[in-house]
């Protein structure tokens, strides 16, 4: 059989998985990526354990892990200090077959480009078109124009590829509120657990990264497009400054102008992720709020898949159907909950913060870690039986 060829539109984390999958089968990939360099301004990503599954599909999950930090335990507390749930990561570990992984984006990214071959990687590379003409897909950018036998759009959350050949379908809702994110210097005594701690109409939570760092983040409910009246990083000090220990110490310990702001947006659900020979991966298909930290778990999930159903069948149209059926029902079901969850944290009315605390300080945590288990459970598809059961429960 001729070596079949896929371009990827997109060299974030799923975009670059998807290239690795296919590169060890064979495959001929380009990566086209808009910037100049493959690189990643974003700060900590929390990696459970079934992107740390994908990852060993992709043979990698060892030398990620090496990157990576595991806190003994971590929960959610209450805005004057209280734990209102715990998760032992030794648990987590035992019942899904990994830790909680953290890690700076970063130093993911490098790790999947280095599995790459270089001439695979083609950094800026903007897309200004693309279109199915009913025999292959055609890709025009900057470097000319590319006919692959298969195009997969990993470009984000405004992706030109969506917007092209979904040009009706909705655009990105914004969550009602804006977030921060941030890593400290190394501090010499961190936190010993990670926490995201409940305010009202606020969040604030810590977790370690190597080297004595921890990222932080921060949520506010704002209208979307707000700017802070002086600096990100006075904004935080006058909204979290004095919140409980050890948050004072956590953004003490940020460089000022090391703070990055985002609105928080998702994606209303698409009726289909595939068109043709054409594929949408990660954010471009299902962007999710953070708040269950699967956005990047959710895009090396599909990565696996859609090599396994590209390696199920030499028909590419009937491939990405079959990855479709898997991909559409699971991560739209993880947008929504993942919505959910960002609501409950941002509730403001006291009444309401009083019984969702109460509600939260009430549940066991194996209830808890019970209620992840459609989510953290999944294994990568070895064969169709495998992947039906994996991806749909």
């Amino acid at each position: 059989m001729p070596q079949r060829a896929a371009t990827i539109v997109g060299g974030g984390i799923g975009g670059l998985a998807a290239a690795i999958a296919l590169h060890r089968r064979g495959w001929r990939v380009e990566v086209l990526e808009r910037a100049p360099e493959f690189t990643e301004i974003g700060a900590g990503i929390s990696l459970w354990p079934n992107a740390l599954r994908a990852l060993e599909a992709l043979g990698l999950a060892d030398a990620v892990s090496a990157l990576g930090a595991v806190e003994a335990a971590g929960g959610v507390r209450d805005r004057r200090g209280r734990w209102l749930s715990r998760t032992d990561n030794a648990e987590l570990a035992r019942r899904f077959g990994h830790p909680l992984t953290v890690l700076h984006r970063a130093d993911l990214l490098r790790a999947l480009t280095q599995a790459l071959p270089a001439e695979s990687l083609r950094p800026g590379s903007e897309v200004s078109a693309v279109h199915d003409d009913g025999h292959r897909p055609v890709v025009g950018h900057g470097g000319g124009q590319s006919r692959p036998d298969l195009v997969i759009g990993a470009d984000g959350l405004r992706s030109v590829v969506r917007r092209a050949l979904w040009p009706d379908a909705a655009g990105p809702r914004y969550a009602g509120y804006t977030a921060w994110r941030m890593v400290t210097d190394p501090l010499p005594q961190p936190p010993a657990e990670g926490a995201a701690t409940w305010g009202r109409g606020e969040r604030f939570g810590y977790t370690a990264l190597p080297g004595g760092r921890m990222y932080c983040f921060a949520t506010a409910s704002l209208p979307a497009g707000a700017a802070s009246a002086s600096s990100e990083y006075a904004e935080l000090l006058r909204r979290f400054g004095s919140w409980p220990d050890p948050v004072p110490a956590l953004l003490a310990a940020v460089p000022a102008d090391a703070v990055l702001r985002h609105d928080l947006y998702d994606l209303p659900p698409l009726p289909s992720f595939v068109h043709g020979r054409i594929a949408l991966l990660g954010d471009a298909a299902h962007a999710m709020t953070p708040n269950l930290g699967q956005g990047a778990c959710q895009a090396l999930e599909d990565a696996v898949t859609l090599a396994h159903c590209l390696d199920s069948t030499p028909d590419v149209t009937a491939a990405l159907r079959s990855y479709d059926l898997l991909r559409r029902p699971r991560t739209q079901a993880i947008t929504r909950r993942s919505a959910r969850l960002g609501a409950l944290g941002q509730l403001s009315w006291p009444p309401a913060v009083l019984l969702r605390d109460t509600a939260a300080r009430l549940t066991p945590t194996r209830a808890t870690l019970r209620s992840m288990t459609p989510v953290l459970g999944w294994t990568a598809p070895d064969d169709r039986t495998t992947a039906t059961q994996s991806e749909t429960h």
